[in-house]
């Protein structure tokens, strides 16, 4: 017998989920079913707002491991086992401690799972924490793979934390990572995505272009204002993960005019807040994922905090379509990002039903209609 892990958003009764339901991503009313059947598994009681439409957040818990590199602990090995070998220092994170740039750092998390053999999950650094050029993914017991939970996962969570531009203070329950849960394969082929579109208009104000999802482009016109972007400041202060509005931006960026060329050469191993020239617009009926930039067409990374939900820029939310802020880096050699450029592609995912709440309106979220804008930490 399949296990309740849905509900119906209209009648709120439970509904079965397994082999036979229609694939699809889990809305936040049957991430809390599977909370309430042991499926998820919480440390400490759920925090307000750590359920989002289409996921929910990992927080940290109260020790971080300083390591000295990046590992995956391979078939039939446990995080703690490697460990013992790669650990510097013990750090405690109940009182708060600052993380340094350049350094790697393990966090068991306060969240563990216990999934059934038909549900599967996959995690992406939040929005806030992209922008703030923390570089974090998630791993998991025997798992050789970054990000990836299998179905039928049971074990413990560990985040690894590597703060590439800002020192950041972290404590206890900060949240750098989400998680979303998975039936099948509910990823939207481009014949339906055309469909979608043409319901929805999912994208406005860029080339249409659909191909292994929908394409976007950067933009570097500036607008009204000339602002095209900014870039990150080295040797800065300590940003307080949990504390909004605590920075000032002029300590931390600088800011970007609007070129003739419209064009802007990207410096190695600099950090760039860009946007894009597409406004998107995520229906209540899916969400969406932006898919890593092609590493043979340039030497640079967009976007680390991928995903996007139910609701974000779409009317049925308070918006009415939102620009994606690209996170932006190149390594090892300068690079030119003319305007216009393709610089990733944008999937759309069905969901098992529509959340109970969206992003945005729903949520006060802080991203919904927006432009080009830097994470919530700054003023």
């Amino acid at each position: 017998m399949a296990k309740k892990t849905a509900s119906k958003a209209k009648s709120g009764r439970a509904r079965p989920i397994g082999v036979a339901v229609t694939d699809g991503i889990l809305p936040a009313q049957a991430i809390r079913a599977l909370i309430s059947g042991g499926a998820v598994k919480l440390a400490e009681p759920l925090a307000p707002g750590q359920l989002q439409p289409a996921s929910i957040d990992l927080r940290l818990g109260r020790e971080a491991y300083r390591v000295r590199a990046s590992f995956l602990p391979g078939p039939d090995t446990k995080v703690m086992d490697k460990l013992g070998d790669l650990k510097l220092h013990t750090i405690d994170l109940t009182k708060g401690a600052v993380l340094e740039t350049g350094c790697v750092y393990i966090v068991p998390l306060l969240e563990s799972l216990g999934l059934p053999g038909t549900i599967s999950a996959s995690a992406n650094p939040k929005s806030s924490t992209g922008r703030l050029d923390v570089f974090t993914r998630v791993i998991a017991d025997g798992v050789a793979a970054f990000d990836q939970i299998p179905a039928g996962y049971k074990g413990p969570l560990y985040a690894e934390i590597c703060p590439q531009t800002f020192p950041i203070l972290a404590r206890t329950g900060s949240k750098l990572s989400q998680l979303r849960f998975r039936v099948g394969n509910p990823r939207e082929n481009d014949i339906a995505l055309a469909r979608l579109h043409q319901q929805h208009t999912l994208v406005s104000g860029g080339s249409g272009d659909i191909s292994d999802g929908i394409a976007l482009s950067v933009d570097l016109t500036g607008g009204p204002s000339g602002l095209v972007g900014y870039r990150a400041k080295r040797h800065t202060g300590v940003v307080d993960v949990d504390a909004p509005k605590s920075c000032s931006t002029d300590d931390f960026w600088e800011q970007i005019d609007v070129r003739g060329a419209r064009r802007l050469i990207l410096d190695p191993d600099q950090f760039y807040i860009l946007a894009s020239k597409e406004a998107v617009h995520i229906p209540p009926t899916h969400a969406a994922e932006m898919m890593p930039f092609n590493p043979l067409v340039g030497e640079f990374r967009v976007h680390y905090a991928g995903f996007m939900d139910p609701g974000f820029g779409h009317e049925a939310a308070g918006g009415h379509g939102s620009r994606v802020v690209l996170e932006v880096r190149s390594h090892k050699v300068p690079f030119i990002l003319e305007d216009g450029q393709i610089i990733g592609r944008l999937v759309y995912e069905r969901m098992v039903e529509v959340p109970e709440m969206l992003y945005g309106r729903d949520l006060g979220s802080n991203y919904q209609a927006q432009g080009l804008k830097l994470s919530k930490h700054f003023r």
